[in-house]
């Protein structure tokens, strides 16, 4: 499957991008197998409450080709685990608002697939999505995780959640 920019980096003299061609795992192929419980935990309302790079406090990084990592904090997800479908809408009053429905799954490899749809769009026309490692799961809150490159060194971006309700 192949992954577009993932995360966009600038740092005070560091600059990274995923490229648009890369694989999510060169020495894997990417499992099409689900992992079902773990889906089932996700369903429901969920909010980013942080966006964390441990070790890289001075890096910025734009998410999922949309906006700034930041602006995330606050956003609303809806999944649901039976169609593998839901929304994402960003709500921080200091950027700009953005509103779209998802398609996603959790692969028994433990990786987040995550296609952005455009209004009326089919996923199945959705070429690129986005690949993240799922981590820490529990009933009320779970990380997804992002490496990205940062001067030839690999940094975890990682994206923190609560449940809404």
């Amino acid at each position: 499957m192949k992954k577009s920019i993932l995360m966009c980096m600038i740092a005070a003299m560091f600059f990274a991008c995923k490229s648009a061609s890369s694989t999510a795992s060169t020495d894997t192929t990417l499992s099409k197998k689900l992992d079902r419980p773990t889906q089932v935990a996700l369903k429901g309302n969920w909010v980013l409450t942080n966006v964390s790079y441990p070790g890289s406090d001075y890096i910025k990084v734009n998410s999922f080709d949309l906006a700034d990592s930041k602006c995330f904090i606050g956003s609303t997800w809806s999944f649901i685990s039976n169609n593998n479908k839901g929304t994402m809408a960003l709500t921080s009053p200091s950027c700009t608002s953005f509103s779209s429905p998802i398609v996603w799954s959790i692969n028994n490899q433990g990786m987040f697939i995550l296609k952005i749809l455009d209004a009326g769009e089919k996923a199945k026309k959705v070429r690129d999505g986005y690949l993240l490692k799922v981590a820490g799961v529990t009933e009320s809150s779970f990380q997804l995780i992002d490496n990205i490159n940062v001067g030839g060194q690999v940094k975890d971006v990682v994206y923190q959640f609560q449940r809404a309700n």
